[in-house]
């Protein structure tokens, strides 16, 4: 029997709630499935251990990740006061050179859509851009940040944006801003354009960012792949996520050459921490998305369809889908549905 090390960070608010119900989910479909062991392995990161340890992503939680073939990360708290640690997911994104953000837009079952049939992935450059975390005072009142872009993270990223278009329907779309940032996206730009010539199947397109804001949002289910640089990433993301039914739903993988990173793409929402009440899709569907990283498809097959009956019956949905239903009344519905499967 096959046995997968994975790490799991519950983070920060409702990360240990949300976390929970993914876990549970996961040990379902691994008894159900029978052809594998996940050995889950648990570490601290986030806010939370910032005073314990100076950080949020301590040294004994990096040991633990670096015997992992993937992590499991819970959303977590980023403070914003100038000197504060960046984000863990950031930290973990660079001491693992995880440089595809991916983050799929799926219409769901019974749940509120901009069009009925939107399936789409945007893939987001993750290690430099505006989240190169280079930013100094100039002058009084004065700031500079650095938005750095390469020709070899532009060429790493576009082609794994080919590589994902060619396995589904064979169209990319690229975004970005040349006309005024003419020497940073000419770089991006000129590295899309190279890859294409490997990938001779796939059908290319250019757009500028702020046509792609209000393309996503007049013609969603035109698009399959779109790829882009950080911050560009960062928001047309959250923006494709709302047409499909906002953040509860969206998950979203950090993958590098040889390690991954899964997670729901909402905040910790610590107003809500304890009370039980927040959508556990997101972080489920980031569980999704490990099962098929580590090659257990079917597993991933068991899960969504759970998932998407669930969703499907209404019967037993959380307060942003129009519910009534605990987040754990959600969770137990879909475990029930995988044991009956």
């Amino acid at each position: 029997m096959m046995t997968y090390r994975v790490a799991v960070l519950p983070g920060d608010g409702i990360g240990p709630e949300v976390t929970g119900m993914a876990v549970k989910v996961l040990e379902a479909v691994q008894e159900k499935t029978g052809t594998y062991k996940l050995e889950l392995v648990w570490g601290e990161a986030g806010v939370n251990a910032i005073a314990k340890y100076g950080t949020n992503v301590p040294p004994q939680t990096v040991d633990v990740l670096k015997t992992t073939v993937a992590c499991l990360k819970g959303p977590m708290t980023t403070p914003e006061e100038p000197g504060a640690p960046p984000s863990a997911a950031l930290t973990i994104r660079k001491l693992f050179n995880l440089y595809a953000n991916v983050r799929p837009c799926l219409s769901l079952p019974n749940v509120s859509s901009l069009k009925p049939n939107i399936d789409l992935t945007i893939v987001r450059e993750n290690t430099e851009g505006m989240y190169s975390n280079i930013e100094f005072d100039v002058s009084e009142g004065v700031a500079v940040a650095m938005r750095v872009i390469t020709r070899k993270a532009s060429e790493r990223v576009a082609r794994f944006a080919f590589k994902l278009a060619d396995q589904r329907r064979k169209h990319l779309s690229y975004v970005h801003k040349a006309n005024i940032l003419r020497r940073t996206d000419g770089i991006f730009n000129q590295a899309i354009l190279d890859v294409s010539k490997d990938f001779p199947g796939v059908a290319v397109e250019g757009y500028h960012i702020d046509n792609m804001a209000l393309q996503l949002i007049k013609r969603p289910e035109s698009f399959d792949v779109i790829v882009t640089t950080n911050l560009f990433g960062d928001i047309i993301s959250d923006e494709a996520a709302q047409l499909v039914g906002g953040l509860g739903i969206a998950s979203g993988a950090n993958m590098g050459d040889n390690y991954a990173m899964f997670e729901p793409v909402h905040g910790s929402a610590p107003k809500y921490a304890g009370q039980d009440k927040v959508n556990p899709i997101a972080t489920i569907f980031a569980g999704k998305m490990l099962l098929e990283y580590i090659g257990e498809k079917d597993s991933a097959r068991k899960l969504e369809r759970a998932t998407f009956e669930v969703l499907k019956e209404g019967k037993t949905l959380t307060y942003d889908l129009g519910g009534k239903a605990k987040s754990s009344e959600m969770c137990e519905a879909i475990l029930e549905k995988i044991r009956r499967s």
